[in-house]
């Protein structure tokens, strides 16, 4: 009986130590898709948790929302109206559609087209605004970086919500390419702080970027704001709405 006991003993280890094991390579297997997920457009995206490099151009988080707000609007590149069949509502779209030139923004149509000096020929055409500088050199950065489909979620950091530092970029790249200009959609004008603040007082803007019944959602051809962006401004307009 004692030899039975003991083989028993050894036996019950043994299967605790294999449970172990398997425990632990379940758990590893897990982890290794979870952050193989988070990657999204062509697999060239970092995993939400990641830190993002700053050397480095996202196209998911900096640069399709500059092209949704200026360049997408009815009548211009958007999926129906594909003017001169040039779509720029997402990065398969671009890729395939705006003469993209990977590392080679002077040969790359869509870099050609946005610093273009005839308002005739430029994108996007005259009553609008240009892009801007940064938002230029944004794009001439990630064609030459070779015009990834790189994502990264920590690029928004909800403790910053100055308007200089946050807000201003934010209404800049995702609503102001409809909100300025000489005929700013809505009678809106956002290029300016006064023209952002009075939408935060009148309670406009919040509605809007939060898509609330009763208000035109906004960005208009893009996706909602992230919970980041959403808090940082919330925090901005309970701090007052201050121009600094």
């Amino acid at each position: 009986m004692q030899i039975k006991a003991t083989h028993l003993l050894i036996l019950i280890s043994m299967l605790f130590m294999l449970g172990s094991i398997s425990c632990k390579h379940d758990v590893s297997a897990v982890a290794g898709n979870g952050g193989s997920g988070n990657g999204g457009g062509s697999g060239g995206g970092t995993g939400g948790g990641t830190t993002c490099d700053t050397t480095k151009v996202y196209f998911q988080q900096q640069v399709l929302p500059i092209l949704l707000s200026n360049c997408t609007m009815s009548g211009c590149h958007d999926v129906a109206s594909h003017k001169e069949d040039v779509i720029l509502t997402n990065y398969q779209y671009v890729m395939s559609t705006a003469g993209i030139r990977p590392g080679r923004p002077f040969d790359s149509e869509i870099y050609e087209r946005i610093i273009d000096s005839d308002p005739r020929k430029r994108m996007p055409p005259s009553p609008n605004t240009s892009l801007t500088t940064q938002q230029q050199q944004l794009i001439y950065n990630w064609i030459q970086q070779g015009a990834q489909d790189l994502v990264c979620q920590d690029l928004c950091n909800t403790n910053s919500f100055t308007y200089s530092g946050a807000i201003k970029n934010i209404i800049s790249n995702k609503c102001q390419g409809c909100h300025s200009g000489a005929t700013p959609q809505g009678g809106i004008d956002l290029s300016t702080y006064n023209g952002v603040k009075s939408k935060a007082d009148d309670g406009k803007l919040w509605g809007a970027i939060n898509h609330l019944p009763g208000y035109s959602p906004m960005p208009k051809n893009g996706n909602k704001l992230s919970a980041c962006e959403l808090e940082q401004i919330q925090k901005w307009i309970a701090a007052g709405s201050l121009n600094n």
